[in-house]
């Protein structure tokens, strides 16, 4: 149980901890689990009025995993793997929900959470080497160590529309969606998007609503994801191969079970290089990506060559030329942004009672009581639903008032960009901990080495009798030069908008936000500032 320490001001005492953890989803949950094993008194504290992270939010109609549902689960309890039956490849968010749940019960990690607490503030007392936390409600609470557990897409983004308050009809973010039933049953709907939710969402809304109209602003790179049920055959092979299936994640450049050939585009001659291309595109999941010819990745003209021949398999799918022009993309190498996987997407604009504007032609002036105002005219809707995407990364940190040393707060010191060691933690902010998978790989077992990561190295904090630490400035300034050199040398810094680099939020400073490594050797250099001693921090 924690202690309480009696304020000075009149106000609610201050509950105190070893370690408070900011967000329930999937590193947040597995973070408690493990400072739990230390021995340590820790608070969760989750928005939301469940655990799950990303999949107790985003429920949205055909919301569901991109990578391999065997792959995507937790690793670290042979027994939960043995328990849990995945019913899709790419499973979806109810079962992904009902799954983070299961794992809440049987680790009996809910007496340590406490939900419906948004985090306000977090502010760094360097007389005590503890952080007191604020929720909205006017809780506060003190512990020595801090992790941030928010998750790289939780801050969703709305473009600030004109009148956006005005409309008279429904209107939902898709990461804010209802626990209740949307009825679209005849309904007028507009969805404002086309990144990776709303090519979920789209073909799932459009055989119910009376007419869809999708304002798209950058077409995607779509692929085929190919889902299909798990059968009973293939449950007894994974239960069986689990081990190999996490060496094989660990091992690869992506950190996913595939790895890119290691043949250049160019080397294979055109007919055999078109007919892998084919061979590739039948695949499931992120094969057409990950699975590719490695230079795509870094060389513009090879990336080119496959660019063009994913273009034509869009145009071959939508009857309307003009319409399949739209959807093509022409600003932006495939891979430069996340690649959506899809079912049906391009299929539900070959629907009598589904249209697409282009707000580049066409840019949406305001939203009004009756609708969208376009340039060119006004649309009337019953539903508006926004799927506008995230300010990724950094958006759900500098949202929290967080205050280190001298009082300067995360904001400030990442005014152009993120400035951070590993990923993991700020110069100037002791004792804080991102727990948050930047890494290009970030999904779940990715996850669970950077959870593992700052685990023990507060335990070696507790072993030598450290109150504190924090990265040593120059060496932030290094870290911080290499990931931008290295992401200079991939096609990740080629998208004109796109959350790896903040430049889909208006006036957001463009920066590195995805680390470009290999997962393989991020892992290597997170290892190594261990095995220096943590010679990178200051130590005190």
């Amino acid at each position: 149980m924690p202690s309480s320490q009696q304020p000075t001001n009149g106000a609610e005492p201050a509950e105190q901890y070893d370690a408070i953890v900011i967000g329930a989803g999937v590193s947040g949950l597995y973070q408690l689990y493990r400072l739990r094993e230390l021995g340590l008194s820790v608070r969760c504290y989750e928005d939301g009025s469940g655990v799950g992270g990303t999949w107790y939010w985003n429920r949205y109609p055909g919301c569901r995993f991109d990578s391999e549902s065997e792959a995507y689960g937790y690793s670290w309890s042979e027994e939960l793997l043995q328990e849990w039956d995945w019913k899709e490849h790419y499973s979806g968010q109810p079962e992904n929900e009902k799954y983070l749940n299961y794992v809440a019960d049987k680790f009996d990690l809910r007496k340590d959470i406490q939900f419906n607490a948004r985090v306000e503030s977090a502010v760094y007392n360097e007389e005590t080497d503890r952080w007191e936390i604020a929720l909205e409600n006017g809780q506060r609470a003190q512990a020595q160590f801090l992790i941030a557990a928010v998750g790289l897409l939780s801050a969703r983004y709305t473009p600030p529309f004109e009148g956006i308050e005005s409309f008279r009809g429904e209107s939902f973010h898709t990461s804010r969606w209802p626990k209740e039933k949307v009825d679209f049953a005849g309904k007028r709907v507009a969805v404002i998007g086309t990144g990776a939710t709303a090519v979920q969402l789209i073909p799932e809304i459009a055989p119910e609503v009376g007419h869809l109209t999708v304002f798209q602003r950058t077409p995607n790179y779509c692929a085929p994801c190919r889902n299909s049920e798990v059968t009973p055959e293939e449950q007894r092979q994974w239960k069986a191969s689990y081990p190999e299936i996490h060496r094989q994640i660990r091992e690869t450049t992506v950190g996913l079970r595939h790895e890119f050939d290691p043949r250049k585009t160019f080397d294979v001659p055109q007919e055999e290089r078109l007919a892998f291309y084919e061979e590739l595109w039948t695949k499931p999941g992120f094969t057409k990506w990950l699975s590719n010819f490695h230079d795509i990745m870094t060389d513009l003209d090879a990336n080119e060559d496959f660019s063009e021949f994913v273009r034509n398999k869009i145009r071959a799918r939508v009857k309307d030329p003009v319409v399949a022009e739209k959807l093509v993309p022409k600003d932006h190498p495939f891979g430069s942004k996340r690649i959506p996987l899809e079912t049906n997407y391009y299929e539900a604009y070959n629907r009598d009672n589904v249209a697409l504007v282009d707000v580049r032609e066409a840019p949406i002036e305001s939203i009004t009581p009756n609708g969208v105002k376009t340039t060119e005219q006004e649309y009337a809707f019953d539903v508006i639903i926004y799927a506008t995407g995230f300010d990724a990364v950094t958006g759900a940190l500098t949202r929290i008032d967080i205050r280190g040393q001298g009082g300067q707060t995360i904001k400030d010191k990442w005014a152009a960009g993120p400035r951070n060691y590993l990923g993991l933690q700020s110069a100037g902010f002791p004792n804080f901990f991102m727990a948050i998978n930047s890494a290009f790989c970030n999904y779940t077992v990715c996850a669970e080495s950077i959870v593992e990561w700052i685990t023990d190295c507060i335990r070696h904090m507790r072993d030598k009798g450290f109150r504190r630490i924090a990265p040593k400035p120059q060496v932030e300034d290094a870290w911080m030069a290499y990931i931008n050199k290295v992401a200079a040398g991939s096609i990740f810094t080629q998208a004109k908008s796109a959350w790896f680099m903040g430049t889909n939020i208006p006036g957001k400073p463009r920066a590195v936000l995805l680390n470009p490594l290999p997962a393989l050797a991020y892992r290597a250099k997170c290892a190594e500032a261990a095995a220096k001693g943590y010679a990178d921090f200051v130590l005190q």
